[in-house]
């Protein structure tokens, strides 16, 4: 996420503190140190600390559960209306995003039941009787936080934990993507009615409704993405007039072909036409400065970029390549032997075309007209 930055990696999770995090922390601090002094600024602040270690910990729940079903969370992002658990891509059946939805609340409920424990062990259940948000016992306030972020969390509300849950339980029964676009509409009802109450009641509602309403919208939009993958066959949108270059090939001719066509990004071929790399335009400029036109393109070329076969879906490579991991990556036939290639721009004009074509109920994708 944009304007964030690394603080920590636990259990091969980064976590990253956005900007506008420590913008809050710098406006509570000022705002009780001129109300109460230092004493009144170091417990706001210990106050604020409780409250995101609580969401961290709701989010480190999603991340662990998660990785019971093979997904791994790149990192966990605190933002000051929560947090955010990227996962590397969504669970695949109902099931297990029910499980991965409720593993955060589940951390909540641990944490309550611990501090309640605490205060029965120590026989101070009377902190709870009179319990006050602002100047009460620190760690009733913290336990009637994470009370708050149980409820507040199960909300249906998409994308919310309780609206994933709503669309876990739509999907056994519709179908991914209907219980998406469902639960998104319902999500943004939610939204709406946030905003409102956030003239009345507290501001911070009007920011939160508006993350739910462009969370809804951009959940919904993933979903037929993720659908449109699923069914898109690699064969069916590959570019099959391609211009492939041997490893020892040197990078003046890389140019020339890049001069004269269209083509933008080349496979790089060993001497049995196996991909073992790509060529983009970008690449052969930087290496034209620092290496000049005589270097093989297997000196400059990327060798990290992932192949996929003819005959698979787009689904293991649209995410990646949608969001500007790979420019473009070599389709194979069964002997390794590239055919095709893929690339983010004509993947940007299949879905164009395809949207286009969805809209009429005479023709299919490819164009072709139904019969009556």
């Amino acid at each position: 996420m944009r304007w964030s930055f690394d603080v920590a990696k636990v259990a091969g999770i980064t976590v990253r503190l956005h900007v506008t995090f420590l913008l809050l922390l710098l406006w509570l601090a000022v705002s009780h140190y001129l109300v109460g002094g230092w004493p009144a600024m170091v417990q706001g602040l210990a106050f604020i600390l409780g409250i995101f270690g609580s969401v961290l910990l709701h989010e480190f729940g999603h991340a662990l559960a998660a990785k019971r079903f093979g997904i791994h969370t790149p990192d966990i992002t605190l933002l000051p209306i929560g947090g955010v658990a990227r996962l590397e891509r969504l669970p695949e059946r109902p099931h297990e995003e029910f499980i991965v939805a409720l593993a955060g609340p589940a951390v909540n409920v641990v944490i309550i039941v611990l501090l309640y424990l605490g205060f029965l062990a120590t026989g101070r259940l009377d902190v709870l009787q009179d319990f006050a948000l602002v100047g009460g016992s620190f760690w009733a306030q913290l336990l009637f936080v994470n009370m708050w972020l149980v409820i507040f969390n199960l909300i249906p509300a998409f994308p919310m934990d309780g609206g994933r849950v709503l669309r876990a339980l739509l999907a056994a029964r519709m179908g991914f993507v209907r219980a998406t676009e469902l639960a998104a509409s319902i999500g943004q009802a939610f939204a709406f009615l946030f905003v409102l109450l956030g003239f009345f009641v507290n501001p911070m509602l009007i920011f939160i409704g508006l993350f739910v309403y462009m969370g809804a919208a951009s959940e919904a939009s993933s979903a037929q993405l993720r659908d449109f993958a699923d069914a898109m066959p690699v064969a069916a949108v590959m570019l099959t007039d391609v211009r492939v270059l041997h490893r020892e090939t040197p990078l003046a001719d890389a140019v020339e072909i890049l001069l004269r066509g269209t083509q933008r990004e080349f496979p790089i071929v060993d001497g049995l036409g196996r991909a073992v790399g790509m060529l983009c335009r970008e690449d052969v400029i930087k290496a034209l400065r620092q290496h000049g036109p005589e270097v093989p393109v297997a000196r400059v070329m990327q060798t990290n970029v992932p192949v996929v076969g003819r005959w698979e879906t787009l689904t293991r490579i649209f995410t990646r390549m949608m969001e500007g991991q790979h420019q473009a990556v070599a389709v194979v036939d069964v002997h390794g032997h590239v055919v095709g290639l893929l690339t983010r721009d004509n993947l940007a004009e299949v879905m164009m075309v395809h949207g286009a074509m969805a809209a009429s109920a005479s023709v299919d994708w490819r164009g072709r007209t139904e019969e009556p």
